[in-house]
């Protein structure tokens, strides 16, 4: 069982057309809390953002929020949150969000949300992060990209352990006991890193 502290959610600027989306988001921040475990997130006060940064914060738990300079001059930045660290670019604030995260779930989102929860994917398949992540399938958002993830092991693009890295749940609480109960795969022989 992995000691899980610090969850990295990565989440849409908007609520979307569902209330399901922003009812679920608080039952995920609501578990997060009661299972200790803080959130890392992109620092916004809008949309899903918003909605799982004041839903850990009203339930007595800490937000560090990461958040590009020029998000914060247009003025999204979450301005009551445990700590807010400003970066340079956008690129900066995934690598900050990794490196202060044990684990990383992907709530509903647009191409943002979807960039970086690819970026994590790649580094589990290639060994550079052993850090267990999760597609939070709120109203099945996510169904289609996980048909396009079995089309890839059909095709031959994706071995079958590889897809196998991606955690996918509908229930907070089950979804939050699968990245703790998570075995990485071995990192390959031909790569040398301390990254984790």
């Amino acid at each position: 069982m992995n000691k899980l502290e610090n969850i990295c959610v990565f989440c849409g600027s908007s609520t979307g057309n569902d209330d399901r989306y922003q009812i679920q988001s608080r039952a995920l921040g609501e578990a997060m809390v009661r299972a200790s475990m803080n959130l890392v997130y992109g620092g916004g006060n809008i949309g899903l953002m918003g909605v799982i940064a004041n839903t850990v914060l009203n339930s007595g738990g800490l937000v560090t929020g990461v958040l590009p300079h020029f998000l914060n001059r247009k003025e999204v930045g979450h301005v009551a949150l445990s700590k807010l660290i400003l970066v340079d670019s956008m690129h900066a604030r995934k690598q900050k969000m990794s490196e202060l995260s044990d684990a990383f779930i992907a709530m509903p989102g647009g191409f943002g949300t979807l960039e970086e929860i690819a970026e994590m994917l790649t580094w589990s398949q290639l060994g550079l992060s052993k850090k267990p992540l999760a597609f939070y399938n709120i109203n099945g958002f996510y169904d289609p990209l996980i048909q396009q993830f079995d089309k890839m092991v059909e095709e031959g693009f994706l071995k079958p352990q590889n897809r196998r890295i991606a955690i996918v749940e509908e229930d907070p609480e089950t979804l939050l006991q699968k990245l703790t109960a998570y075995e990485p795969k071995d990192v390959p022989k031909w790569l040398h890193t301390d990254q984790t």
